[in-house]
């Protein structure tokens, strides 16, 4: 019997952010967001909304993040215009950035509020 060599495990491949401030800005309004202490705040109004937490246009779109972080809100650039400023390599990792955040949510808070984890 032939011996198979060892499973690397996959990991995505590191982009070079283009637009480190901007993203880096973005990245962080996210932390802060997403930080034990705050998520449940951006749950809550995700559910008021009837937004699902994985539609990220429309969390944009209706100013979500800047409503749940008061950094954000108070650096004059909306959400949506630091993502537009952004060329699509860095918005796909501020979208995957977002989409991980949301899925290391405790399971405690994501049960709670499991209506806005469904897939439609």
């Amino acid at each position: 019997m032939e011996q198979s060599e060892p499973r690397i495990p996959f990991q995505q491949a590191a982009l070079r952010i283009e637009k480190l401030d901007e993203f880096e800005q973005f990245r962080s309004a996210l932390a802060r967001i997403f930080a034990a202490g705050a998520v449940e705040d951006f749950l809550r109004l995700l559910q008021r909304k009837g937004v699902p937490i994985r539609d990220f246009d429309r969390v944009l779109r209706e100013k979500l993040l800047e409503r749940t972080d008061r950094k954000l809100a108070q650096d004059g650039t909306s959400a949506q215009q630091l993502y537009d400023a952004l060329p699509v390599s860095d918005q796909a990792q501020v979208r995957e950035f977002y989409l991980t955040a949301l899925e290391a949510v405790d399971l405690p808070l994501r049960e709670k509020f499991n209506k806005l984890y469904r897939y439609y």
